[in-house]
Protein backbone atom coordinates (compact mmCIF):
# COMPACT_ATOMS: atom_id res chain seq x y z
CA UNK A 1 0.00 0.00 0.00
CA UNK A 2 1.24 3.54 -0.62
CA UNK A 3 0.20 6.56 1.11
CA UNK A 4 2.10 9.77 2.11
CA UNK A 5 0.97 13.29 3.89
CA UNK A 6 0.87 16.67 2.01
CA UNK A 7 -0.93 19.99 1.94
CA UNK A 8 -3.22 21.51 -0.55
CA UNK A 9 -1.28 24.42 -2.60
CA UNK A 10 -4.17 24.88 -4.93
CA UNK A 11 -5.45 24.13 -8.25
CA UNK A 12 -4.06 24.31 -11.75
CA UNK A 13 -4.21 22.57 -15.04
CA UNK A 14 -1.37 20.47 -17.50
CA UNK A 15 -2.14 20.19 -21.14
CA UNK A 16 -2.39 16.03 -22.07
CA UNK A 17 -0.18 14.61 -24.96
CA UNK A 18 -3.60 15.67 -27.22
CA UNK A 19 -3.34 19.37 -26.25
CA UNK A 20 -6.16 19.07 -24.17
CA UNK A 21 -6.11 20.73 -20.90
CA UNK A 22 -6.86 18.60 -17.76
CA UNK A 23 -7.79 20.39 -13.98
CA UNK A 24 -5.37 19.32 -11.19
CA UNK A 25 -4.60 19.31 -7.55
CA UNK A 26 -1.30 20.90 -6.55
CA UNK A 27 -0.07 18.49 -3.39
CA UNK A 28 3.08 19.39 -1.29
CA UNK A 29 4.06 16.05 0.04
CA UNK A 30 7.66 17.02 2.08
CA UNK A 31 9.24 13.70 3.01
CA UNK A 32 7.65 11.95 6.01
CA UNK A 33 8.76 10.00 8.66
CA UNK A 34 7.66 6.41 9.86
CA UNK A 35 7.51 7.55 13.99
CA UNK A 36 5.41 4.22 15.06
CA UNK A 37 4.47 0.42 14.13
CA UNK A 38 1.26 -0.93 15.29
CA UNK A 39 1.48 -4.88 14.82
CA UNK A 40 -1.29 -7.27 15.17
CA UNK A 41 0.99 -9.53 18.48
CA UNK A 42 1.08 -6.05 20.45
CA UNK A 43 -1.88 -3.88 19.50
CA UNK A 44 -4.74 -6.22 17.14
CA UNK A 45 -4.10 -4.31 14.36
CA UNK A 46 -1.47 -3.78 11.82
CA UNK A 47 -0.80 -0.17 10.85
CA UNK A 48 2.37 2.56 10.53
CA UNK A 49 2.04 6.33 11.95
CA UNK A 50 3.87 8.83 9.91
CA UNK A 51 4.94 12.20 10.86
CA UNK A 52 5.29 15.58 8.32
CA UNK A 53 5.67 18.78 9.14
CA UNK A 54 7.88 21.03 11.33
CA UNK A 55 6.66 22.27 14.98
CA UNK A 56 8.38 24.27 17.63
CA UNK A 57 9.35 21.95 20.31
CA UNK A 58 7.85 23.57 23.17
CA UNK A 59 4.43 22.98 21.09
CA UNK A 60 4.73 18.76 21.38
CA UNK A 61 3.03 17.38 24.30
CA UNK A 62 6.05 15.15 26.39
CA UNK A 63 4.94 12.45 25.04
CA UNK A 64 4.83 12.85 21.61
CA UNK A 65 8.59 14.20 22.21
CA UNK A 66 9.76 11.07 23.65
CA UNK A 67 7.97 9.21 20.74
CA UNK A 68 10.10 11.51 18.02
CA UNK A 69 12.92 11.27 19.56
CA UNK A 70 16.14 12.18 17.40
CA UNK A 71 13.61 12.31 13.95
CA UNK A 72 12.31 15.61 14.42
CA UNK A 73 9.73 18.28 15.62
CA UNK A 74 6.80 17.00 13.72
CA UNK A 75 3.91 18.85 12.91
CA UNK A 76 1.20 16.13 12.09
CA UNK A 77 0.85 12.89 12.89
CA UNK A 78 -1.07 9.92 11.31
CA UNK A 79 -1.60 6.34 11.13
CA UNK A 80 -2.48 4.29 8.02
CA UNK A 81 -3.63 1.06 8.07
CA UNK A 82 -1.36 -1.78 6.12
CA UNK A 83 -1.65 -5.14 5.29
CA UNK A 84 1.05 -6.09 7.25
CA UNK A 85 4.73 -3.85 8.02
CA UNK A 86 7.44 -5.95 6.35
CA UNK A 87 9.91 -4.03 5.56
CA UNK A 88 9.17 -0.94 7.12
CA UNK A 89 11.50 0.10 9.95
CA UNK A 90 11.19 3.48 12.40
CA UNK A 91 12.73 6.35 10.79
CA UNK A 92 12.29 5.27 7.25
CA UNK A 93 11.51 8.17 5.12
CA UNK A 94 7.83 8.41 2.59
CA UNK A 95 7.93 10.40 -0.37
CA UNK A 96 6.46 11.42 -3.60
CA UNK A 97 8.33 8.41 -5.52
CA UNK A 98 6.34 5.60 -3.71
CA UNK A 99 3.50 6.92 -6.32
CA UNK A 100 3.65 6.50 -10.25
CA UNK A 101 2.00 8.73 -12.77
CA UNK A 102 -1.52 6.99 -12.98
CA UNK A 103 -1.83 5.63 -9.60
CA UNK A 104 -5.24 5.10 -8.86
CA UNK A 105 -5.16 7.53 -5.44
CA UNK A 106 -8.07 8.07 -2.90
CA UNK A 107 -7.38 11.25 -0.71
CA UNK A 108 -9.27 12.08 2.68
CA UNK A 109 -8.77 15.83 4.25
CA UNK A 110 -11.47 18.26 5.88
CA UNK A 111 -13.68 20.19 3.67
CA UNK A 112 -14.27 23.95 3.97
CA UNK A 113 -16.08 24.72 6.71
CA UNK A 114 -18.93 27.30 5.92
CA UNK A 115 -19.87 27.89 9.45
CA UNK A 116 -24.02 28.13 10.06
CA UNK A 117 -25.60 27.82 6.90
CA UNK A 118 -29.73 27.61 5.61
CA UNK A 119 -31.50 25.04 4.24
CA UNK A 120 -30.35 26.80 0.12
CA UNK A 121 -27.10 26.40 0.48
CA UNK A 122 -26.72 23.75 3.00
CA UNK A 123 -28.97 21.16 1.54
CA UNK A 124 -29.74 22.22 -2.25
CA UNK A 125 -33.55 23.15 -1.22
CA UNK A 126 -35.20 25.19 -4.28
CA UNK A 127 -36.64 27.47 -1.81
CA UNK A 128 -40.55 29.20 -2.39
CA UNK A 129 -41.55 30.81 -5.46
CA UNK A 130 -40.29 34.39 -5.83
CA UNK A 131 -43.54 35.49 -6.91
CA UNK A 132 -47.10 35.01 -6.52
CA UNK A 133 -47.67 36.79 -2.96
CA UNK A 134 -44.39 35.13 -1.46
CA UNK A 135 -43.14 37.17 1.16
CA UNK A 136 -39.43 37.27 3.50
CA UNK A 137 -39.87 33.34 2.54
CA UNK A 138 -38.26 32.67 -0.07
CA UNK A 139 -35.24 30.63 1.42
CA UNK A 140 -37.14 28.86 4.14
CA UNK A 141 -37.51 25.37 4.72
CA UNK A 142 -41.03 24.90 4.72
CA UNK A 143 -42.51 22.74 6.85
CA UNK A 144 -40.70 20.48 9.34
CA UNK A 145 -43.11 17.87 9.73
CA UNK A 146 -45.23 19.12 13.21
CA UNK A 147 -48.98 17.93 13.99
CA UNK A 148 -50.10 14.75 13.49
CA UNK A 149 -47.88 14.37 10.48
CA UNK A 150 -45.18 11.29 10.34
CA UNK A 151 -43.09 11.70 13.54
CA UNK A 152 -46.79 12.54 15.73
CA UNK A 153 -46.07 15.94 16.88
CA UNK A 154 -42.36 16.21 16.76
CA UNK A 155 -39.54 16.80 14.49
CA UNK A 156 -37.96 12.95 13.24
CA UNK A 157 -34.28 12.71 13.67
CA UNK A 158 -32.31 13.52 11.13
CA UNK A 159 -34.64 16.01 9.19
CA UNK A 160 -33.02 18.34 6.94
CA UNK A 161 -32.54 22.19 8.23
CA UNK A 162 -30.19 24.71 8.83
CA UNK A 163 -26.52 24.34 10.86
CA UNK A 164 -22.97 24.27 10.61
CA UNK A 165 -21.64 23.14 6.90
CA UNK A 166 -18.73 21.50 6.44
CA UNK A 167 -15.31 21.19 8.40
CA UNK A 168 -15.70 17.30 7.95
CA UNK A 169 -13.69 14.68 6.96
CA UNK A 170 -14.17 14.35 3.27
CA UNK A 171 -12.30 11.45 1.13
CA UNK A 172 -12.67 11.44 -2.51
CA UNK A 173 -11.56 8.55 -4.56
CA UNK A 174 -11.42 7.13 -7.97
CA UNK A 175 -8.57 10.20 -8.61
CA UNK A 176 -5.42 10.18 -10.66
CA UNK A 177 -1.62 11.42 -10.71
CA UNK A 178 -1.34 13.23 -13.39
CA UNK A 179 2.53 14.27 -12.59
CA UNK A 180 5.16 13.68 -10.09
CA UNK A 181 7.57 16.25 -9.51
CA UNK A 182 10.27 14.79 -7.13
CA UNK A 183 12.79 17.73 -7.25
CA UNK A 184 10.01 19.90 -5.40
CA UNK A 185 8.04 17.02 -3.34
CA UNK A 186 4.89 17.76 -5.83
CA UNK A 187 2.21 15.69 -6.89
CA UNK A 188 -0.42 17.33 -9.47
CA UNK A 189 -3.68 15.27 -8.91
CA UNK A 190 -6.42 15.14 -11.68
CA UNK A 191 -9.60 16.53 -10.09
CA UNK A 192 -10.55 18.33 -6.85
CA UNK A 193 -9.69 17.00 -3.55
CA UNK A 194 -10.92 18.15 -0.11
CA UNK A 195 -9.94 21.35 1.80
CA UNK A 196 -8.87 25.19 1.44
CA UNK A 197 -4.96 25.96 0.84
CA UNK A 198 -2.75 24.39 3.11
CA UNK A 199 -4.97 21.44 4.11
CA UNK A 200 -3.53 18.37 5.28
CA UNK A 201 -4.22 15.74 3.13
CA UNK A 202 -3.62 12.10 3.47
CA UNK A 203 -2.92 10.16 -0.08
CA UNK A 204 -3.52 6.55 -0.15
CA UNK A 205 -2.68 4.29 -3.31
Amino acid sequence: MKFVLGEKIGMSQLFDAEGRAVPVTLVRATPNSVVGIKTAEKHGYTAVQVGAGVRREKLIAKPQRGQFGDLGNFRYVREFRVPNTDGIQRGDKIDVTAFQEGDAVKVSGLSKAKGFQGVVKRHGFHGAPATHGTKHAHREPGSIGGGGGRAGGRVAKGIRMAGRMGGERVTVGNLRIAKIDAAHNMLAIRGAVPGRRGTLLEVRG
